[in-house]
């Protein structure tokens, strides 16, 4: 997994994520960077492009949900944009489609974490 990172400006980061989130390493690089923007003061919405992701598995999923979770405590804003079809089936399926809402875009996300 390969994760770019842009800065919006100091208070949204968007990252693209390339490859699949699953059990070992990419899981844990994925949930290593959403730690260090949660603990990072100016960050308040971070967005992950979703669109290059191949597979995710139920690790994957529960790092996710966990930190939807742990933002929305501090009052920050986790959103998903363009969710490949995977993504989206396995979203579905889980009923997690009803906890994530997914975005077309990045601008459709921002506009409304930003409202």
């Amino acid at each position: 997994m390969k994760i770019v990172k842009k800065a919006l400006d100091n208070s949204v980061i968007i990252l693209d994520i390339t490859g699949e989130i699953s059990l070992g390493e990419s899981a844990e690089h994925l949930s290593d960077e959403l730690a260090r923007l949660l603990a990072e003061p100016s960050v308040e919405c971070v967005v992950l492009n979703m669109e290059n992701i191949n597979y995710m598995d139920s690790t994957g999923l529960g790092e996710l949900v966990g930190y939807l979770t742990r933002f929305a405590d501090t009052g920050k804003r986790l959103k998903l944009v363009r969710p490949s079809q995977t993504i989206v089936k396995l979203l579905e399926l889980t009923r997690l489609n009803e906890v994530f809402k997914a975005y077309a875009s990045e601008e459709q996300a921002l506009e409304e974490a930003l409202s």
